[in-house]
């Protein structure tokens, strides 16, 4: 019988990795960790850039019109996912990176970028320094309440994580460590949740559709 996966990620990410899941006969579970939601910040001279560093698509969703001035920038973009809104979005995506967030600076450099702006979440793993000339927050996870009846029903499961913030959280209210496989987007994202889950794995590529993947050869 094969597992249900739960999706951890905030709205309205949760939503459709659950409705991909689903639309390969599997069975999905929902319990978003995190709401996601704008923070106010300004907008800095784009002259003062060479490039744009982007590391989740929630900051292209969430920087809302400050992105206008920003979009002569070439963008370097961790994962497809994060590329996609960024061409949505009008940007000119010039490197994918499928090796987390510090591989993709240390691609960035290799390619000429001296001085790049990273638009990040409040909490993040990319401080500046080196080529990162400055970091913005532009949005911020809050953490939701979970109820006993959500907890209970990751026994069981395989676990989608794509943070080590999601990590750490799904440790912290997980009755049994023993019962959960986890299926991690990144090593962060394991290093996160920490040890003594039932099995640990990890997507060969920091992307969605890679995740969901090795979820479902996990859960059969």
């Amino acid at each position: 019988m094969s597992r249900p996966i739960a999706v951890l990620r905030p709205e309205p990410g949760n939503r459709i990795t659950a409705a991909a899941i689903e639309g390969r006969g599997r069975t999905a579970i929902r319990v978003p960790l995190f709401e996601t939601r704008p923070l106010a910040w300004e907008v800095p001279d784009p002259r003062d850039f060479d490039a744009l560093i982007l590391t989740s698509a929630n900051a292209v969703r969430w920087a809302g019109e400050g992105l206008g001035p920003l979009r002569g920038l070439p963008v370097h973009a961790v994962g497809e996912a994060t590329a996609s809104a960024a061409r949505r979005a009008h940007f000119d995506v010039v490197a994918v990176g499928d090796a987390g967030a510090a591989a993709l600076v240390v691609q960035a450099e290799v390619m000429g970028i001296r001085r790049a702006l990273h638009l990040a979440g409040r909490e993040r793993t990319i401080q500046a320094g080196g080529i990162v000339a400055a970091v913005l927050p532009v949005y911020a996870s809050e953490l939701l309440p979970i109820t006993a009846e959500q907890v209970a029903a990751l026994d069981g499961c395989v676990a989608l994580v794509q943070s080590a913030r999601a990590g750490a959280r799904l440790a912290e209210i997980v009755d049994d460590r023993r019962a959960v496989i986890l299926a991690a987007i990144s090593e962060a994202a394991a290093k996160g949740a920490g040890l003594g889950w039932r099995a640990t794995a990890i997507a060969p590529r920091p992307e969605t559709e890679a995740l969901i993947d090795l979820a479902i050869a996990l859960a059969d």
